[in-house]
């Protein structure tokens, strides 16, 4: 009974089958099932050959006759000229080695400073500066009395000469709102060899001229060291 049934099962299945292929056959299935799965070729695309760089003749290339007759220049031997002026350079004191007066022998110098402050006219004003390691090595900043400079000295920066004693004139620059001499005071002191505890003698003989008095905290009384 099982076996009839797929036999009959087969025949129709096989009938069913055959129809179809009958009916692709009239509508042209087939071919258009075969061209869908037949890949397309691509036309390959031309390739230029590469054709090798040929090396640039420099000697073709053509020179102005403002240097065609000229050899080529030699950049390393060219120098490197210094921009302006040379400045004015100083040793730097040694840090390491700063001797400091002793109580006794600086105040020793203030009170010869203080003689030769009363032998001045007294109509010309002066003041009295002690040197410190500050002044003198390091940073080289001289600050003056705050009530003589806002009495006697101008409201603004300004240079300011100061004279030695053999009548050498050196300009610094006083800045007003710090009541001080920065730039050539540097150089003033170098020159003149000045170390803790010296004394200073300031003279204003003219609005911005000092006349400078030294007094050495290594000499005695009668100039000897």
């Amino acid at each position: 009974m099982v076996v009839a049934k797929k036999v009959v099962y087969e025949e129709s299945r096989q009938k069913r089958l055959e129809e179809n292929k009958k009916r692709m056959e009239q509508l042209n299935l087939n071919k258009l099932a075969q061209a869908l799965h037949t890949p397309k070729s691509s036309p390959m695309k031309k390739v230029k050959p590469k054709v090798p760089k040929q090396p640039l003749d420099l000697s073709s290339v053509r020179r102005s006759s403002r240097v065609a007759d000229k050899p080529p220049p030699n950049y390393k031997e060219v120098g490197v000229e210094p921009l302006g002026l040379p400045r004015r350079s100083y040793q730097r004191r040694d840090l390491l080695n700063r001797v400091y007066a002793s109580d006794e022998h600086r105040q020793y110098a203030i009170e010869r400073a203080d003689q030769l402050q009363s032998s001045l006219d007294q109509d010309i004003p002066n003041f009295i500066k002690p040197m410190l390691q500050s002044h003198v090595t390091g940073g080289f900043w001289l600050g003056l009395p705050q009530k003589f400079c806002k009495t006697h000295l101008p409201s603004r920066d300004e240079t300011i000469i100061l004279v030695d004693e053999v009548g050498e004139e050196h300009p610094t620059k006083y800045l007003a709102q710090k009541s001080g001499l920065s730039g050539g005071w540097r150089g003033f002191a170098i020159d003149h060899e000045l170390v803790d505890g010296d004394a200073l003698v300031f003279q204003l003989v003219s609005p911005t001229t000092f006349k400078v008095y030294i007094i050495r905290v290594n000499e005695t009384g009668d100039g000897e060291s």
